[in-house]
């Protein structure tokens, strides 16, 4: 892989975590994901199943990882299958995992061949009474392609039907929720790119520029400092075009006078980081632009004050709520008999405010996390508030990445990318 290898602690630490909340005498499997094909021979580049490469490290196709922490063998509590590797896969594909490799990646001692993946499973489910399975159980997931660990469970729930059937989802949302020191640090290291991306494009826009120039300018900034690219498909949003929450065409041409919302962030090593910055194309903001644009990065400031462990996820979005009605009401967007005649379950604001302020963020970019328990520190959430005026032609969103701290504000993995409206200006005009 193109990043520099992970610290393997890591990912020793995550299995002795996820092992530890294991029933008696118990194996889990997890798989890797499929590389699935477009059309003739071609495919959508590989990526790793999240939950794999949070317990081992490999980034590699048709692997599959096994814990069984009670296994009468002690070689035999955790396990790794590859692919063998040989001298034409090497020539024609690149050189995958060596067992060696494997075990430096993963700090996994037991690393067998996949050919041999049966013979082994059915002498471990002789000896085990329990078997975990993994799902995809993220509020958001809506998935209608079988993946590969969809095909297994099937597989292997009628062939091993005396076993009883656990879930590994909810230890892994809890676990993943609660990033390691390592996983920040990876984290960081992604917020860093995304903010060389930035600016880098400070300095490239002017009117006439189109939107899918921008989102260029991005991906060459972020494939030259390691990353594979976007953590999510990115949004590069002028004019009117803000005005639509999820708007990826991107191929609009950018006039002077606009705005452009941008909502990218780089991955690195499989984690994702999450920026929206809102520029104007000219390099300078109208005065009602930037009336509506510092009253947004004020409730951001505000919003960001309250995550802190005990909060509720709930109750904070709709104190964000209050804090936007009272923007609003300020900007003359809204005025009294909107709030009063509100309906309580989509309050006002909701019209120009419509998603959510914060999100668990991390291997993905809506990540795991238990949004009905108070938070907790290192936990890492999204915080971005918006307000979109198809009337007045533009949209405002301004997000950040930040670590809940034991004590005191979170840490904003961000604090580096210019965000004031000011210092924006002075940076676009350099």
């Amino acid at each position: 892989m193109r990043y520099q290898p992970i610290n393997s602690d890591l990912f020793i630490k995550n299995r002795k975590n996820f092992m530890a909340q294991m029933k008696p005498n118990s194996l889990a499997v997890f798989n890797s994901n499929d590389t699935y094909p477009i059309g003739a021979d071609s495919t959508i580049p590989f990526q790793q199943d999240r939950n794999i490469y949070y317990l081992s490290g490999v980034d590699q196709e048709e692997s599959v990882l096994v814990l069984f922490p009670d296994a009468p063998h002690e070689k035999h509590r955790e396990i790794l299958f590859l692919t063998e590797t040989n001298e034409h896969i090497a020539v024609w594909e690149g050189e995958k995992l060596t067992k060696e490799k494997a075990f430096e990646t993963s700090g996994v001692k037991t690393v067998y061949w996949l050919k041999d993946f049966h013979k082994v499973l059915h002498e471990l489910m002789a000896q085990s009474e329990t078997v975990y399975i993994n799902t995809n159980e993220h509020y958001r997931a809506n998935v209608e392609t079988e993946t590969r660990e969809a095909r297994f469970n099937k597989w292997l729930l009628e062939k091993y039907p005396a076993h009883s059937v656990a879930k590994s989802n909810p230890i892994l949302q809890r676990l993943r929720s609660v990033k390691d020191q390592l996983e920040i640090d990876v984290m960081q290291q992604a917020c860093n790119i995304t903010e060389k991306g930035f600016r880098r494009i400070l300095n490239f826009v002017k009117p006439g520029v189109w939107e899918y120039e921008i989102e260029a300018e991005f991906m060459h900034e972020f494939l030259r400092n390691r990353s594979r690219g976007f953590a999510y498909t990115p949004i590069v949003a002028s004019g009117q075009n803000a005005n639509v929450l999820h708007y990826i065409e991107n191929k609009m041409q950018c006039k002077e006078g606009e705005l452009i919302l941008l909502d990218v962030g780089a991955e690195y090593a499989n984690y994702a980081s999450d920026m929206s910055r809102t520029i104007p194309v000219s390099g300078k903001f109208s005065k009602r632009q930037k009336e509506v644009y510092n009253k947004i990065n004020q409730i951001k400031k505000d919003a960001t004050k309250m995550l802190v462990p005990g909060t509720d996820w709930a109750s904070y979005h709709k104190e964000v709520g209050k804090m936007a009605t009272s923007a609003f009401l300020d900007l003359g967007i809204l005025d009294k008999a909107d709030v009063q005649n509100e309906n309580p379950d989509w309050p006002a604001y909701k019209k120009y405010f419509m998603h959510g302020t914060s999100h668990n963020i991390g291997l993905d970019t809506h990540d795991y996390g238990l949004l009905h328990e108070p938070m907790v520190a290192n936990q890492v959430f999204t915080v971005e508030p918006g307000v979109y005026l198809p009337e007045e032609g533009f949209g405002i969103r301004l997000e950040d990445d930040v670590v809940i701290q034991e004590k005191g504000e979170p840490i904003n993995l961000m604090k580096n990318i210019p965000i004031e409206a000011d210092e924006i200006e002075e940076l676009m005009n350099s």
